[in-house]
């Protein structure tokens, strides 16, 4: 539960980034444990943490000592616990938002950690939330997903849901309390917990999740037994380990970089194009105004999706500092985020980028593909994956067509763990074993958004040598079907049918 594992070819140790947050400090410590103790680099996973994939089992207690320098830590990034706490990496900053999420991440990994009767449930455990009407962080997805909302009064609570999960078997949470009053919720949560403690079956890690134990009973069933020990709970016990709410949120108060003065930053005229498609695809309005927030992307086609040199973490780290109060936050899709830069600096840290390769402008594109580490790496998985991600990159290298595609979510992964979420990717890979032969099953349509969707299994899975291609098919077939360029992928499925991409693949 210190978040080690002995994966293919050396133990990986994946470090806790509570709902994404990231000083410049603590990234430089990063830095420094990439360049010592790994081979130069780490991976941002789906979950907002950063994995070493490289260590030597002997150094793990010198690691660890090196994170509590600046107090971060590896606790129950593993194991059969409550995990990381995620969040929509736009909290605190979304022009949507009813209520920032992030103190209420913050109460609930504090009541999380090294609590006593969690710390070994019949399987892990995860929590997400979100503030806003756009869901980012996937709620539906996970054990428990929470959004806060406002009611007919004027309150403030959460919609919560329950036994969402992908993996072996994927299932979309259900809703299990349609406003709980922000006072309830740590209780809330307690009872939740308790019942899955309980009642969670322990003889098959396999139907361990409480996705099968919602399902087994029922949501109804489910309810009545959190609402029965949800209202005997001795409510006073629960806030000892908390900081008081008001103080957790004086502590995400936003303090916003001033701007600087422009000389000596103009753009070359062979520079506007290229500066104009990433202000389109890697910069977001905010809440505040004047004020951008900045992808950095880690899907170039020269690296593995998610991964980040300590040479790169050093430069996001210092244009944090200059340009964004010192803090970066890891996003679900395996990005960087610098989350509030004001207008004026914009052209100052495209510059800085341009001279990596994390300037690429292809948020939210084809190239931007979820994949898990896969053979490279893991000890589960079935098939390769970083390969699978670059060759399909390698189809759509132009920008302007890149662009022209617009929002198509690919997502890959190695094995049935989903560790790539395949199953919620608008065109998902999974990767099979055959005999000892890679092949690759596809869905399409599946999606990660407030009306979250399991994808539809296209056909029979295609060998190594057709992935891509195939993939390449299907996106020519929508190009060639949709009724303009506005279309957007999930709407000409839906309006075409899967059937005529099947025709298609598969003639």
């Amino acid at each position: 539960m210190n978040g080690l594992y002995i994966q293919r070819y050396a133990p990986m140790l994946r470090i806790s980034i509570p709902y994404g947050e990231l000083s410049s400090s603590q990234l430089r410590m990063l830095a420094d444990i990439a360049e010592s103790y790994d081979r130069g680099f780490g991976h941002i996973t789906t979950r907002q943490n950063i994995q070493f994939n490289w260590l030597k089992l002997e150094q793990v207690p010198d690691i660890l000592e090196k994170l509590a320098e600046v107090q971060m830590h590896a606790i129950q990034t593993s194991g059969n616990c409550i995990r990381n706490i995620t969040c929509d990496h736009l909290a605190g900053i979304d022009l949507n938002e009813v209520e920032d999420p992030r103190p209420w991440c913050e109460l609930v990994r504090q009541w999380a950690t090294l609590h006593p009767e969690f710390l070994y449930l019949p399987r892990k455990f995860k929590i997400a939330f979100t503030g806003s009407s756009t869901d980012r962080a996937a709620i539906l997805a996970h054990d428990i997903g929470l959004r806060l909302l406002r009611n007919k009064k004027g309150e403030t609570g959460f919609e919560v849901y329950v036994g969402g999960g992908q993996g072996r078997t994927p299932i979309v949470g259900s809703l299990i309390e349609p406003f709980l009053p922000e006072s309830d919720l740590l209780p809330y949560l307690e009872a939740i917990l308790r019942v899955y403690n309980l009642k969670g079956r322990r003889d098959n890690k396999y139907k361990a999740r409480i996705k099968i134990l919602v399902k087994s009973i029922g949501i109804e069933v489910f309810k009545s037994e959190v609402d029965h020990v949800f209202k005997n709970l001795n409510t006073d016990l629960l806030g000892h380990k908390t900081a008081d709410l008001s103080t957790i949120k004086s502590r995400f108060k936003p303090v916003l970089p001033d701007s600087i003065k422009l000389n000596g930053h103009s753009l070359e005229s062979d520079q506007h194009e290229n500066y104009a498609r990433w202000l389109k695809k890697n910069t977001l309005s905010t809440k505040f105004r004047d004020y951008k927030s900045i992808y950095l992307s880690l899907k170039h086609p020269d690296r593995a999706p998610g991964d980040i040199t300590a040479a790169e973490m050093r430069i996001v780290a210092k244009l944090a500092d200059k340009y964004s109060e010192g803090l970066i936050r890891t996003t679900h899709t395996q990005n960087l985020l610098l989350p509030l830069v004001h207008r004026s600096n914009l052209v100052q840290v495209w510059k800085a980028l341009s001279n990596t390769n994390m300037s690429v402008a292809n948020i939210n594109t084809v190239q931007d593909i979820i994949c898990c580490p896969g053979f490279e790496y893991c000890s589960l998985a079935s098939t390769t994956s970083i390969p699978i991600a670059h060759e399909i990159q390698s189809r759509f290298m132009d920008p302007v067509e890149l662009q022209a595609l617009g929002d198509i979510q690919i997502k890959i992964s190695g094995c049935v763990n989903a560790c790539g979420h395949h199953h919620i990717g608008h065109i998902g890979i999974l990767g099979v074993d055959k005999k000892g032969q890679e092949w690759f099953q596809i869905t399409l349509g599946g999606r990660a958004d407030q009306s979250l969707k399991i994808g539809e299994r296209l056909g029979p899975a295609v060998d190594r040598d057709s992935i891509a291609d195939t993939v390449e098919v299907i996106i020519r077939h929508y190009l060639g079907k949709r009724l303009d360029q506005h279309e957007h992928f999930l709407t000409t499925l839906d309006r075409i049918g899967i059937d005529s991409f099947r025709q298609a693949v598969y003639g």
